[in-house]
């Protein structure tokens, strides 16, 4: 089979040319028309990658095909939860509304969580599915976004050469399943919209390139930073490397091609600008976010770089890059195909190699995420690479069926890929017959499509196409089936929704007494947003917009944290509880589909405590700053002095005194045993206060008995801290003892110990009572606040959320300032003495972006109004002509 200069095979419709064609042709671009078989593409990729996907989950029996669960890492802690408040807020049934979220972390702000996690429009698929099948919802959501990501993908290729429609459905699946799909993306389902703005954001390229639809890609634009700001940004800069090159191939005069660039520009301006309101809200709110701990950027070894490339190869610190062993090496063999201009091969080649190096540069790789360090997987932008491979794979194949010379060079490539791959211990052995096998199938197809005459009575072509089909379909189930497996056994996993999350839903909705007192699901949690998924107030939250009043009140006050100081935990603790009016607490048995502690045969039960209203009334503002001791802490909150905090005497196994800490930590360092012994008032509560300790601590003695505290912790590297746990009660003699069973070497404070007295405790709640607000009301939307005084009530209001950005508070009649601060919490002053409060949110960052938002607005809608007016005049010179 011969080809002509530009490679338009004589059995394939020429169809329209494009940019690539232009290279050696006309500088003109004409308008493109309609690519024959975009639609039979589109659907034949969503088809493949939803088999694949559902197929590799059945190999794997992972959920919902199997037993496994694949809640792993953030998407058992924060997607799937945020997904379930979502289902409450389209059913109305969330506590709060779009502007705050009362139910976590005492009251933050919602809107940069709606923007990170749910504003893509699959996300409205929950409310169609019942409350207790979210994880069904979730996975559904997932698959759907990856199918979608394959058709634009698929569609986008035939757009960008002419071709087969099938093997552009192929390489469209190839993408949507590409390496970082599988490994990464599919449990971080909001960066699976990147996966489709990509393509997207490419065709609005060709769009510009061609001057049309100007408003439709205005609004492309919009849509996928709505969708997910932080991968449409590298979809973006990915887009218009993309669009730079399609610009230099088309050969278009200066002017013309400043003018394109000049629409490029605009079009995307104004599509960034409408999404705008919600982007701006998004960066405030990480600005003020907890700065968590982040590790340092590291480049891989180039063995580990290669082995990604190939099919079931799986870890979760290095890019993956895996396109399917077929678009592997048509990719490989662009730059040996003659067929192609050399303009075209040595682009997109190069175009290539630049954007993989760049993701091991530490300037560039910075660049790729928007200047900010990523906590966890180092390698988000690698889907931008696994589109170039297949987009350079299509331009390949588009030119005509490769010769013996490109397909020798290819195979060689690959195979010195292999062998430079195989001192990577990310290949297992299970790899390599996986790679053979469909590295046969991908060279026995692509020579079948050079071939005229029928083999094994059927046409080459649809032979061929049975031989790339069998291999992809074999290599990308294999690779997301190990996937799949793998994750599970290296990062910690969550149950789905199951009888545990029911029975607390239904311990939470019994004692629900919203805004008269919170009700916190409990200090034993399931994941790390249980409040958003069983329901009820608590101090529970985990987002990147952990606010960083929140972390550094709550740790102050003793609470625990995991995920680097992100992922706040509730705090079982009976001033704590005052403070924030926690009106009843619910209590789980371990989770029984952990194995960080056994169970105690407990079930799930409700305490209940009478607490101040959620607006309380202090005689002035804050003193002192937070001190060391949580105790002292809580007791300035409180505004009483209700704990005695002993001296301690710590021995270990043998009798000794530990050393003492060397680092950091302040205290005494202690092994697998060690007791504490000090003197409390009989009668009082113990609590122990061991932030950098894991293991179990429980009084002893003959008359001891309370529950056995549980902390978790870790301090190379520190992502958790455990919270105080209290033990019991301090017996008749005055003396207890408490005994530590670690689990690692742990430190132990010299103030780990706070004996309350809850007859002191119970005289500040009645006080606080009598002076506190006598109704608190809470708006719908959850942005307002406002609460009755009694008479003659002075000094400061304290409302029990945190101080975050965004509120504004009015005591009567009087103007809106400021929010002041009181020990973290919300304070207002009270002059002139008034009968009310009222507080009101407003999101940090939403007035600019709705100036931006709406400025975008109004340039779109000029422009649109003088295109028309243009337009017509042109139209009425033609006539009178």
């Amino acid at each position: 089979m011969t080809t002509s200069d530009q490679g338009v095979r004589p059995t394939v419709p020429p169809g329209p040319k494009t940019a690539d064609d232009l290279v050696d042709d006309h500088p003109h671009p004409p308008a493109p028309r309609p690519a024959p078989g975009s639609g039979r593409a589109a659907l034949f990729a969503a088809a493949i990658t939803v088999v694949v996907l559902c197929a590799a989950d059945a190999v794997a029996r992972s959920y919902p095909f199997g037993p496994r669960t694949r809640n792993v890492n953030d998407l058992g802690n924060q997607y799937v939860p945020f997904h379930a408040h979502l289902w409450d807020l389209l059913h109305g049934q969330a506590t709060g509304g779009l502007l705050v979220n009362w139910q976590s972390g005492f009251g933050t702000s919602f809107l940069p969580d709606l923007g990170t996690y749910l504003t893509s429009p699959f996300a409205l698929l929950v409310a169609v599915f019942p409350r207790d099948e979210i994880d069904l919802a979730v996975y559904v959501i997932t698959v759907l976004k990856i199918a979608c990501a394959g058709a634009a993908m698929a569609w986008l290729l035939l757009r960008l050469r002419p071709g087969r429609w099938w093997a552009a459905g192929l390489l469209g699946a190839s993408y949507a399943l590409c390496g970082w799909t599988v490994a990464t993306a599919s449990y971080n389902l909001m960066w699976l919209d990147g996966l489709i703005a990509l393509p997207l954001l490419c065709m609005v390229g060709e769009w510009v390139l061609n001057g049309r639809r100007p408003l439709v890609g205005v609004l492309v634009v919009t849509a996928v930073w709505v969708a997910n700001f932080y991968t449409a940004y590298m979809a973006t800069l990915a887009a218009a490397l993309v669009f730079l090159l399609r610009l230099w191939l088309a050969g278009l005069p200066r002017r013309r091609g400043l003018t394109a660039a000049g629409r490029a520009v605009l079009t995307f301006a104004l599509g960034m600008g409408l999404a705008a309101p919600l982007v701006t809200v998004v960066y405030f709110g990480s600005a003020h976010a907890s700065v968590g701990r982040f590790t340092q950027f590291a480049p891989v070894g180039t063995e580990d770089l290669l082995a990604r490339l190939l099919p079931t190869t799986y870890s979760f610190g290095s890019p993956a890059l895996f396109v399917g062993t077929t678009a592997l090496l048509l990719a490989l063999a662009l730059p040996f195909h003659r067929a192609a201009p050399r303009r075209v091969r040595a682009g997109w080649t190069l175009l290539v190699v630049v954007v993989t190096l760049s993701m091991q540069w530490g300037p560039t790789h910075l660049l790729w995420h928007a200047f900010a360090e990523p906590q966890g997987s180092s390698y988000r932008q690698a889907f931008v690479v696994c589109a170039l491979l297949v987009i350079a794979a299509w331009h390949t194949l588009s030119y005509g069926p490769l010769d013996r010379r490109a397909l020798g060079a290819a195979a060689a490539l690959l195979a010195l890929i292999a062998v430079v791959a195989s001192g990577s211990q990310l290949v297992r052995s299970f790899a390599w017959p996986v790679f053979l096998l469909a590295a046969v199938g991908a060279l026995l197809g692509l020579v079948l499509l050079g071939r005229e005459r029928p083999v094994l009575r059927m046409a080459p072509a649809a032979l061929a196409a049975v031989l790339l089909l069998g291999a992809q379909l074999g290599e990308t189930t294999a690779t997301s089936a190990v996937a799949t497996r793998m994750r599970v056994g290296h990062m910690d996993d969550y149950a789905p929704w199951g009888d545990r999350q029911q029975q607390q839903a239904d311990a939470v909705a019994r004692a629900d007494g919203w805004p008269r007192y919170r009700t916190d699901p409990g200090r034993e949690q399931t994941v790390g947003n249980d409040p958003l998924e069983v329901g009820g107030q608590g101090a529970q939250y985990y987002s990147s917009h952990t606010s960083a009043v929140l972390s550094s009140t709550l740790t102050a006050l003793g609470g625990g944290w995991t995920s680097g100081g992100r992922s706040l935990q509730s705090l079982d603790n009976a001033v704590t509880d005052a403070i924030f009016s926690v009106g009843a607490r619910v209590h789980s048995p371990p989770d029984p589909h952990q194995n960080w502690f056994p169970q105690d045969g407990s079930g799930v039960t409700v305490t209940r405590e009478t607490v101040p209203p959620l607006v309380t009334v202090r005689p002035s503002a804050a003193g002192s700053a937070f001190g060391p001791s949580p105790y002292r802490n809580q007791e300035l909150l409180l505004g009483s002095r209700v704990y005695t905090v002993p001296r301690l005497t710590i021995r270990n196994s043998a009798g000794r005194q530990p050393y003492r800490s060397t680092d950091r930590r302040q205290g005494v360092r202690i092994g697998a045993k060690a007791t504490i012994t000090a003197q409390c008032p009989k009668g009082s509560e113990v609590y122990l206060w061991a932030p950098y300790f894991a293991g179990t601590a429980r009084l002893t003695g003959p008359s001891a008995h309370g529950p056995t505290g549980l902390f978790r912790a870790d301090w190379r590297p520190l992502t958790k801290i455990a919270a105080m746990a209290r033990l019991g009660t301090v017996p008749d003699s005055g003396r207890l003892t408490v005994e530590l069973s670690a689990s690692r070497l742990g430190v132990v404070p010299d103030q780990a110990v706070g004996c309350l007295d809850t007859g002191r405790l119970h005289t500040a709640v009645r006080q606080l009572r009598a002076t506190g607000a006598t109704k608190v009301t809470v708006s719908g939307s959850g942005g307002t606040v406002r609460a009755e005084l009694p008479a003659g009530s002075r000094g400061i209001a304290v409302l029990a959320a945190p101080r975050i950005a965004g509120w504004r508070c009015a005591a009567g009649d009087g103007p809106a300032v400021r929010a002041g601060e009181y020990h973290g919490l919300i304070a207002v002053p009270l002059a002139g003495e008034p009968r009310s409060v009222t507080c009101t949110f407003h999101p940090p960052g939403l007035r600019l972006g709705t100036a931006v938002g709406g400025g975008a607005l109004a340039s779109l809608v000029a422009l649109g109004v003088f295109g028309a007016v243009r337009r017509r005049r042109e139209t009425g010179r033609s006539g009178v002509t």
